[in-house]
C-alpha cells in the first residue's frame, strides 16, 4: 500500500470511529447515567472546546513536535480516553464528569491531529495531485459523517452504548498503527525555537495580509457562521415549522452529506474547467442560493426546497474548502504551513458556535424560518470576500503575486 493510501486509511478509520463515538458517548450519558439536559450540553460543548483554547497555538505546537509522532500520539490519547469509559463503567465508577473529561481529551487530541494531518499531506503527495487528494479526503469525511452515526446506532442497538465505545477506541489504535508506518518529517528543525507568541503572530499576520489566503479565511468564516446557524436551527425548523416526523428529519438532514460528496467529486473537474479563482466566486454564489432556498415553501414543497438548498449549499462550500485548502498547502512556505492551517481553522471554525448562539437568540422572537433567511443572507459575504480582493478578475489562484513573506 502506498504512503498516501496508508495515510488515507488511517484518517478514514479514525474518522469512522469518531462518528460512531459521537453517537455512543451521548447515549451512554442518557441511558446509563440519566444525564440532565444541562449535563448533555456540557458534554457537547466539551467536544469543541479545544478549538477555542488551543486552535491558534496548535500550529506552533505541531511545527515543534515530530509530525508523524503528533498524529500517533493524538490517536493513542483518544483511544485511552474512550477506553477509560467502559473500564469505569465495569468498575461501577462512571460519572458524567468522567464523560465530560473524555470529551475534552478527544477534543484537544482532535485539534492537534487535524492540524498535523493537513500539514502532513503535502509531504507525501506531489503538488499536482493535491487537489484531487483533498477532494477525496473531503468526500471520505462526508461519507463517514453521513454513514458513521447510522452504523454507530446499529452497533449500540446490538452491543449497548458503553461496549460500542470499544469500537471507537479500536479505530484510533488501528489509525496509530497505520500512521506509524509513514515517513517522518523531512524538513529541517532549528536548534532553538523562537517564542511561541512570536511564532503565532507571524502565522496570523501571514494569513491576514496574504492577498488570497486572507480573503479565503474570511470567506470560510462567513460560511461557517451560517453552518453554525443551520446546525442549531435545522431540527427546530423541520419539527416545529414543517411538522416532519423524526425519521423524515434524519433523511432530510442527510442532504448535507450528499451535497458534500457531490461537491468533492466534482471539484477538480470544475476548477480545471473554469479556473480556481473563478471557481471560488461561482461556488460562493451557489452557496448563497442554496442557503436562501432552504427555508422556503410549505408542505412537500418545503421538504423539496430544503433538500435542494442543502445540496447546493454543501456542494458550494466543499468546493471552497477543497480549493483553498489545496492552495494553502502549495503556496505556504513549508516552515509556516502548520501555523497557516491552524490560523485559518481557529478563526473560521470559531464562527460555528457563534453562528449557533446568534441563531438561537434570534429564533426565539422571530422564528426559525425567518432567522434562517436572515442569517442565510450572510452567505453573500463568501463571494464578496473574493470579489473585493486581488483575486477578482483572475482565472487561477496561482496567478496571485505573493512574495515569500508578506
Amino acid at each position: 500500500m502506498s504512503v498516501f493510501w496508508r495515510w488515507w486509511a488511517a484518517g478514514t478509520t479514525s474518522g469512522a470511529g469518531t462518528a460512531i463515538g459521537s453517537v455512543a458517548l451521548p447515549l451512554t450519558a442518557l441511558a446509563v447515567l440519566d444525564a440532565t439536559p444541562f449535563e448533555m450540553g456540557l458534554i457537547a460543548a466539551a467536544r469543541y472546546a479545544a478549538w477555542i483554547v488551543i486552535g491558534l497555538p496548535a500550529g506552533v505546537i505541531v511545527q515543534r513536535l515530530p509530525l508523524r509522532g503528533t498524529q500517533v500520539g493524538a490517536d493513542l490519547a483518544r483511544a485511552a480516553a474512550v477506553a477509560s469509559v467502559p473500564l469505569a463503567w465495569w468498575a461501577g465508577q462512571l460519572t458524567v464528569a468522567h464523560l465530560v473529561a473524555t470529551a475534552l481529551v478527544i477534543s484537544f487530541a482532535n485539534v492537534l491531529f487535524d492540524v498535523a494531518n493537513a500539514t502532513f499531506l503535502p509531504e507525501i503527495v506531489d503538488r499536482d495531485q493535491l487537489q484531487s487528494r483533498n477532494s477525496l479526503t473531503s468526500g471520505t469525511h462526508a461519507a463517514t459523517d453521513l454513514g458513521g452515526p447510522s452504523v454507530g446506532g446499529v452497533i449500540v442497538q446490538l452491543l449497548g452504548s458503553v461496549p460500542t465505545l470499544l469500537v471507537d477506541a479500536a479505530s484510533y489504535l488501528a489509525s496509530a498503527v497505520l500512521l506509524r508506518t509513514l515517513p517522518a518529517r523531512r524538513t529541517a528543525r532549528p536548534d532553538r525555537w523562537p517564542p511561541m507568541g512570536e511564532m503565532m503572530r507571524e502565522g496570523f499576520r501571514y494569513v491576514v495580509r496574504h492577498p488570497a489566503m486572507g480573503p479565503g479565511m474570511w470567506a470560510a468564516t462567513a460560511a461557517n457562521f451560517v453552518c453554525g446557524a443551520q446546525l442549531a436551527l435545522y431540527p427546530l425548523y423541520l419539527v416545529r415549522d414543517l411538522d416532519a416526523a423524526p425519521g423524515l428529519v434524519g433523511v432530510l438532514l442527510a442532504a448535507d452529506g450528499v451535497g458534500t460528496l457531490l461537491g468533492a467529486a466534482l471539484t477538480t473537474r470544475f476548477t480545471d474547467a473554469v479556473g480556481t479563482a473563478r471557481g471560488l466566486v461561482i461556488s460562493g454564489f451557489v452557496a448563497v442560493a442554496g442557503a436562501l432556498v432552504v427555508p422556503w415553501g410549505a408542505g412537500h414543497t418545503a421538504y423539496a426546497t430544503f433538500v435542494l438548498g442543502n445540496l447546493a449549499f454543501a456542494a458550494g462550500v466543499v468546493v471552497l474548502s477543497v480549493t483553498t485548502r489545496t492552495y494553502r498547502q502549495t503556496a505556504s512556505p513549508p516552515e509556516l504551513l502548520s501555523r497557516v492551517m491552524a490560523t485559518v481553522r481557529f478563526v473560521s471554525w470559531g464562527a460555528i458556535p457563534v453562528g449557533g448562539l446568534v441563531a438561537g437568540t434570534l429564533a426565539g422572537p422571530f422564528g426559525a424560518r425567518t432567522t434562517l433567511v436572515v442569517l442565510g443572507a450572510v452567505t453573500v459575504c463568501v463571494p464578496l470576500a473574493w470579489l473585493l480582493s486581488p483575486v477578482r478578475g483572475l482565472r487561477d489562484l496561482s496567478e496571485v503575486p505573493v512574495p515569500v513573506r508578506v
